[in-house]
């Protein structure tokens, strides 16, 4: 892997569903999964901060009257009947532990349902910044995880899921994501055995 072609792909790194009083967080059933993403995902930043690696953060945040989810069913009807991810809301807000990384993350806004190519500049910023690998890491493995990756997959992007920086519904629904259904179009590796293959690469 070159992290000067690569791109970690961030979704979901809001108060709704990271902080401990968030709107959403009680969507995974494993409330420390939640914190072991977070804890995995920090610690993989941290490791790649000095590299030339591209680091996107793509949010989701909605209007006051969620017209983009007027239709909308299962967890997107419940994130619009509960408010969350509202436009100026504490819940919207990117958690503190992305902000620490100051300007070394891109923003990319625009995500209203679970594609963050959707109605976002992501693909321009990615081939304007060379990128042909992208790492995706956040909320919720079978939704915007899956929706994201095939969508890279099917721009002729290379795509790696982090394993362990990712959060489903249900431990069954992680299992049969990382085992079944992502290995169709990419690969599926854990971020500390990641980091040892960079090292090992650099050494």
């Amino acid at each position: 892997m070159d992290p000067k072609t690569t791109a970690i792909i961030m979704v979901g790194y809001q108060n709704d569903y990271f902080a401990q009083n968030g709107i959403l967080r009680g969507v995974v059933e494993e409330a420390n999964r939640v914190d072991q993403t977070l804890t995995n995902t920090i610690d993989f930043l941290k490791t790649v901060e000095s590299t030339e690696m591209t680091v996107i953060s793509t949010p989701i945040i909605l209007t006051s009257d969620y017209r983009a989810l007027a239709e909308s069913e299962g967890i997107l009807g419940a994130i619009k009947d509960s408010g969350a991810f509202r436009a100026g809301s504490p819940g919207a807000e990117t958690i503190p532990e992305i902000l620490a990384f100051g300007d070394r993350v891109v923003y990319v806004n625009g995500k209203q349902g679970f594609n963050a190519f959707s109605n976002t500049e992501l693909d321009r910023v990615l081939k304007g910044n060379n990128i042909h690998h992208l790492l995706l890491a956040g909320m919720i493995t079978s939704l915007c995880i899956d929706s994201t990756g095939r969508a890279a997959y099917e721009r002729g992007y290379k795509v790696s899921i982090l394993s362990d920086c990712v959060s489903a519904r249900t431990p069954g629904e992680q299992e049969f994501y990382c085992n079944t259904i992502f290995p169709l179009y990419a690969e599926v590796v854990d971020s500390r055995k990641l980091v040892a293959e960079m090292s090992a690469t650099a050494a």
